[in-house]
């Protein structure tokens, strides 16, 4: 800053106009005057205002002060004026005084003792340039702790109305610990002034318990800001505020039964007035750090999971063992394969798999949480001690006309918490429960009515249900039916196209049209179809007594397809011309009858008889139309079997029939035999009862108008032998 010094002559030594004076006298006046302004220049550098200097804590006013003249006594008052401000003076008994923030640029400052003998001047050139910003030492409001978490908790207040305008303000919080003050921890905080008191929470956790050393916080700030020139500075440190804990009777050790994540880092101390002699987590021992007294604390890095039970830690003194337990884990996995369906559109259930183990239990296992956002409702999962691997689910009742959910699923345990997310239209994830109570009725032989219960309401969709239908010796039939939804849970469906007299088992499942899931499978139910009356008559043959007076009739039973029922009789009748005559009713399992007849050519009938009715008759003509070119032919089988073949005929209008019979037989000779469709040309004739060597004969009948006509006559092996092992050569 510029100073310059203005002398004042006095009146007294001004000269008179026309005075005139000797030369003597002048030398004597002018040695004077020398004098007297050589002690008044020094005098007046002596007792000037010096070293001006200013400082700002709130941009808007600026606190000068300078130093005060030794001579300066009490009462002095000093005039400050500041060139080019209207009403730029000011006055004050202090060496200082505060002045309104001058614009950028130089200022001249005028201070002036008042009252003064020799009136002493100084001046000084002042730029923002030269002023120091020191902000107001910070206050804190509120220190706390929560001793459960080793978090302190500190308030302040950042007297922002003081500031002229939003600036960004900087703040520095240190954390001691112990008696000598050790810092732990230093850190700055960044917040924004905007023209208001605002007051600022900041939290801090210790990695060491709050109740092993007294911690004690203090905090300083700075402003930053842009358009100030001047010297920036950090604030004095607010006096220190401590946190301590009274230590009680019981508890000795921290923390207490703390859960925390694998892989950390935990400190431990013993509160204790007896010497500490040693320390162990687990099996393990630890080195002891020393505290305040006769405090002791061990750090362990990189935990490891604990058993369910958790891990020991223990302090031993001479006397004494004091301890805590540790249960460490995880914190709980995203919820894995999360579904959400229903049975029966009343309720939801919602799936799940806890994914990773947490390695908690009891009081510190994983919650759930099911949230709806639509609705704002939500149900908590109760849990029971169960493998930490199975899935989960929870029961969320359905809102009325609501088909659109927005489920959160929430995970929480004292190490953290997860959550997966899931939207549907339950209409369509609908898995409906097992069918039950299937029953069956009666509609006619060919067709039943299937009834069955699936719980719930289904009134506002349509369900496609399978039906399996099984019977024996038959491959599996599946058939599909859309069946409207209803209220009352009973359902009844027609099943037709099916065998008289027939033992079905059905079962059925069921899904939506829209299909999610099919259910499981119905238990199974079994059915005997009603009889009908037999759809075929039976497959006849006949044969003459070799003395050719009886006509033996033969038959084989019906299958079960074709009888329609429990075949009872049969009836078996001849008819010549337009007179017929039949036999006495034939009981089942009796399969041939013998009739006296003479050479005319009669029509014999077989009908078989059930509950219901009677078969169509099986017709077949008494004699047979003869063939005068017949030649015996020779053939070996093969091995199972014989090959006949022939040509094709269209004169033959029934069918074919080959018989055959083991030679070495007397007449009538017949084993079997086996009807073949009219336009057939050959046929593979096998047999339980064919044995190799054994001669047998086979002939071949066609047949027209119900008589037959012997085609073809062959004699051989189904496989031959060595000589001498031939049967019936």
């Amino acid at each position: 800053m510029n100073i310059s010094l203005r002398l004042r002559r006095p009146p007294w030594m001004v000269d008179s106009n026309g005075r005139r004076m000797t030369s003597h006298f002048q030398w004597l006046l002018l040695t004077f005057i020398l004098l007297y302004l050589m002690n008044q220049v020094t005098s007046e550098k002596r007792g000037a205002p010096r070293d001006l200097k200013c400082i700002t804590n709130n941009l808007r006013v600026w606190d000068c002060s300078w130093k005060a003249p030794s001579a300066a006594g009490h009462g002095t008052v000093y005039e400050i004026c500041i060139e080019n401000r209207s009403h730029s003076c000011y006055q004050s008994e202090k060496t200082n005084t505060k002045i309104p923030a001058l614009l950028p640029g130089d200022h001249e400052i005028t201070i002036n003792r008042l009252y003064d003998f020799g009136n002493p001047i100084s001046k000084f050139t002042l730029n923002e340039k030269n002023v120091s910003l020191i902000p107001d030492t910070p206050e804190i409001l509120n220190l706390s702790a929560d001793f459960s978490t080793s978090t302190i908790h500190l308030k302040w207040n950042d007297r922002g109305s003081v500031f002229p305008h939003q600036l960004t303000v900087i703040w520095e919080i240190k954390i001691l610990r112990k008696e000598n003050m050790e810092i732990v921890k230093l850190i700055t905080h960044n917040t924004t002034v905007n023209g208001k008191d605002t007051v600022h929470h900041w939290s801090w956790t210790s990695d060491m318990p709050l109740e092993c050393a007294i911690h004690s916080v203090g905090i300083r700030c700075y402003v930053d800001d842009p358009h100030f020139s001047g010297r920036k500075e950090w604030s004095d440190w607010s006096p220190l505020k401590n946190i301590s804990w009274s230590p009680d009777s019981q508890t000795k050790v921290f923390p207490q039964d703390k859960v925390i994540l694998v892989g950390s880092d935990i400190t431990f101390c013993c509160v204790t007035q007896e010497k500490v002699l040693s320390a162990q987590i687990g099996q393990t021992n630890c080195p002891l750090i020393h505290l305040d007294g006769e405090n002791v604390a061990i750090k362990i890095h990189n935990i490891s999971v604990s058993a369910n039970s958790g891990t020991n830690v223990v302090f031993t003194t001479e006397d004494n063992i004091f301890g805590t337990v540790i249960f460490v884990g995880y914190p709980p996995d995203i919820p894995q394969k999360v579904n959400c369906e229903t049975y029966d559109l009343k309720e939801i259930v919602c799936t799940w798999n806890p994914g990773r183990p947490t390695a908690l239990v009891g009081p510190r296992n994983t919650s759930y949480t099911l949230f709806e956002s639509f609705s704002g409702k939500y149900v908590r999962f109760k849990r029971v001690e169960a493998p930490t691997n199975e899935s989960y689910q929870l029961f969320f009742q359905m809102r009325p006309n609501q088909e659109i959910y927005n489920f959160t699923l929430n995970a929480r345990n004292p190490l953290g918490r997860s959550e997966s997310t899931i939207l549907i239209n339950i209409t369509e994830k609908v898995y409906p429960r097992i069918p039950t109570s299937i029953k069956v009725k009666d509609i006619n032989s060919t067709a039943v009515m299937l009834s069955w219960h699936l719980p719930g309401n289904f009134a506002k969709i349509k369900l496609l249900c399978q039906i399996e239908i099984n019977k024996t010796n038959s491959v599996q039939e599946l058939r599909n039916v859309t069946i409207k939804g209803v209220e009352n849970s009973s359902y009844l469906v027609a099943v037709d196209k099916l065998n008289p007299y027939t033992i079905y088992t059905f079962r059925i499942r069921c899904s939506t049209e829209t299909f999610w899931k099919w259910s499981k499978w119905s238990n199974e139910k079994k059915y005997l179809t009603t009889e009908a009356i037999p759809s075929k008559g039976p497959d006849t043959w006949r044969e003459w007594s070799s003395d050719g007076k009886n006509l033996i009739i033969y038959w084989k039973p019906l299958p079960i397809n074709e009888a329609n029922g429990k075949i009872l009789s049969y009836n078996v009748s001849c008819s010549l011309d337009e007179e017929t005559q039949s036999l006495s009713e034939i009981p089942d399992p009796q399969h041939k009858a013998e009739l006296q007849l003479d050479k005319n050519d009669y029509i014999i009938s077989v009908v078989a008889k059930n509950s219901v009715g009677s078969s169509p008759p099986s017709k077949i003509a008494s004699m047979e139309i003869p063939n005068d070119d017949l030649k015996v032919e020779q053939a070996v089988g093969m091995g199972n079997g014989i090959l006949l073949t022939w040509n094709y005929d269209p004169n033959m209008t029934c069918d074919y029939v080959i018989k055959w019979c083991n030679s070495s037989r007397s007449e009538p000779c017949l084993m079997d035999w086996k009807k073949v469709p009219s336009n057939s040309t050959e046929a593979v004739i096998e047999s339980d009862q064919f044995r190799p060597g054994v001669r047998y004969s086979f002939f071949l009948y066609g047949c027209r108008n119900e008589g037959y006509q012997l085609l073809r006559s062959i004699i051989g092996y189904i496989e031959e032998l060595e000589a001498g092992s031939m049967q019936g050569a």
